[in-house]
C-alpha cells in the first residue's frame, strides 16, 4: 500500500472507530493517561497501529473476533514494530468493554516499566523486558468484586 493509501485509510478508519475503540480512546486522548500523548490510527512504516505513543514508545492494539484468523499477520505485524524499539500490547474488545479499569491498570503497569527502564544506549539497543502476560501474551483482567468476569 502506497504511503497516501495509507494515510487516508488510517484517516478512514479514525471516523469510523469500533465501540471499544472509541471507549479506550476516551481514557488515553489529551494526555489524560498518564499524561502521554497518543495517537490513534497512527501509520508506522506500512502498517496502522490503533494506538500509538512515541514516549514511551508504546502501541496499543485491540483485537477482535477477526484477529484470530490473522495470526501470522499480527506476529508479522508485532515483529515490525518491535523493531522500530516499540512496545507492543494486545488486548480483546471484550477487555476494554467489561473491563477497562483493569486494562488501565495493567496499561499502567505497562507504562511504568517502561519509564523506569534504562534509557537505549546505541542503535542496536534492545527494548525493556516485557512484562510477563497470560492467555497466550494477552491480558487477562481480573473483575471487580462481584462481577462476572469477560474473557
Amino acid at each position: 500500500m502506497r504511503d497516501a493509501e495509507l494515510t487516508r485509510r488510517a484517516r478512514d478508519m479514525r471516523k469510523g472507530m469500533t465501540e471499544p475503540e472509541t471507549r479506550l480512546w476516551l481514557e488515553l486522548r489529551a494526555g489524560r493517561f498518564h499524561g502521554i500523548k497518543f495517537r490513534r490510527q497512527k501509520v508506522i512504516g506500512r502498517f496502522i497501529a490503533d494506538f500509538a505513543a512515541n514516549e514511551p514508545k508504546l502501541i496499543i492494539e485491540l483485537d477482535g473476533d477477526t484477529h484470530a484468523a490473522n495470526a501470522d499477520y499480527d506476529a508479522e505485524r508485532t515483529r515490525y514494530l518491535e523493531a522500530q524499539k516499540y512496545r507492543v500490547v494486545r488486548f480483546r474488545n471484550a477487555e476494554v468493554m467489561g473491563n477497562m479499569d483493569g486494562v488501565l491498570q495493567r496499561l499502567g503497569e505497562i507504562v511504568e516499566a517502561l519509564r523506569d527502564a534504562p534509557p537505549p544506549t546505541g542503535p542496536g539497543s534492545e527494548l525493556p523486558p516485557a512484562i510477563p502476560e497470560t492467555s497466550g501474551g494477552r491480558f487477562t483482567p481480573v473483575p471487580p468484586e462481584g462481577e462476572g468476569a469477560v474473557r
